[in-house]
């Protein structure tokens, strides 16, 4: 039997994120008898995903250049290693502050296939915007395709160029509403007889955790049973932490940090609440609607997270009263609970179909530089 082919993912590093849980479903999905993924990340440390993609037979390789800043020596040990490893004839960038860099070396040393996948609908508004401006048009230059998670975040980094929508599928008979699975992991969690107010995401400034946690607050006034469950970690969870505590709200504030339970997690919410800043797509509010739990999420989100009836999107300048009206209504909706398999499968975010279409995709165009 012929060996796999390799397809390196270059990205920060393989956190629990939403970039990399895309990543880790397709890559637990496709056949690994015909393509294989390997990875090179940008941060020393171990991470959340690692020892599943050497399980599944994949390599990472560990730079160090959002440590160190160090970008002459970046650009020296990445075409160290494209001479040492001419096995990779397609290359699938996921990180287009330093694409500029990585798919320019990886053209010159004689890559054939340059991927460039846009995650993210907008930058955080700051200084940093400016230059980031400038990268992202840098970064198409050098990539042979153009892929994108939605259509808002191909226009946000590629502009008029042409791309393909890539939906960042899950597995859905994996989450699929079961009420015994509900009751077991709501005891497990000490929710047993409580409203129970769902979030995922890292602890950064794009996920808005300040204003979830207004938005709770405001809950509470109506429903003093109500409880927050909050999955992630990152920079911001000790400010977040401060303003819980501030509140008066630590016994009804848990913090779940990173967890490989999801699936089961989800389940123990009555309501999904996700007032992000901006997100490239926001692919817990697909987790969470194929859990059959009802969303209320920003219309920063693209539109495309509407799958189900268990979805609605609010204005951020709405404020935090009405998020927890809305939020206490959307705990009455009646589909909450129900089986939404069939709606994932419709909005074409089911695994299988993306998983076989990218190794598709893979194998052709591995083929054709060949």
């Amino acid at each position: 039997m012929e060996k796999p082919i390799r397809i390196l993912h270059i990205l920060q590093r393989m956190e629990a994120g939403g970039t990399q849980a895309l990543l880790m479903n397709l890559y637990r999905n496709i056949d690994r008898e015909k393509v294989q993924f390997d990875f090179l990340v940008h941060y020393k440390e171990k991470q959340f995903y690692d020892d599943e993609i050497k399980a599944l037979g994949g390599e990472i390789y560990y730079f160090s250049v959002r440590e160190d800043f160090k970008v002459l020596k970046y650009v020296k040990e990445l075409k160290k290693f494209f001479r040492e490893h001419k096995e990779y004839r397609v290359v699938h960038g996921h990180m287009f502050t330093l694409g500029w860099i990585y798919l320019y070396v990886a053209k010159k040393s004689g890559v054939k296939v340059r991927i460039a996948h846009s995650h993210a609908n907008q930058s955080e508004r700051n200084w940093k915007v400016v230059i980031k401006n400038i990268i992202k048009r840098l970064n198409e230059r050098n990539a042979t395709d153009l892929f994108a998670c939605s259509k808002e975040a191909g226009e946000y980094l590629f502009k008029s160029k042409d791309f393909q929508v890539l939906n960042n599928a899950i597995d859905a008979k994996k989450f699929q509403a079961e009420n015994e699975v509900r009751q077991r992991i709501r005891r497990e969690l000490g929710v047993e007889d409580q409203f129970v107010i769902g979030h995922v995401g890292r602890f950064q400034p794009a996920k808005n955790h300040e204003f979830l946690i207004d938005i709770f607050e405001e809950i509470k006034k109506e429903r003093p049973d109500a409880v927050l469950l909050l999955v992630g970690t990152g920079d911001l969870e000790d400010k977040v932490k401060e303003k819980v505590k501030k509140l008066g709200l630590a016994d009804a504030v848990k913090f779940l940090g990173n967890r490989r339970n999801m699936n089961e997690i989800y389940q123990a919410m009555d309501v999904f609440l996700l007032p992000s800043h901006f997100e490239g797509l926001g692919i817990v509010a697909i987790e969470a609607q194929a859990a059959g739990i009802p969303c209320l999420c920003s219309d920063t989100t693209p539109t495309l997270v509407e799958i189900s009836p268990l979805m609605k999107r609010i204005s951020l300048e709405e404020g935090a009263k009405r998020w927890a009206d809305l939020a206490l209504e959307q705990g009455e909706n009646e589909y909450a609970h129900q089986n939404m398999y069939d709606y994932v499968v419709c909005a074409d975010f089911d695994i299988c179909s993306q998983a076989k279409r990218m190794e598709d995709f893979y194998l052709k165009k591995y083929m054709e530089e060949s």
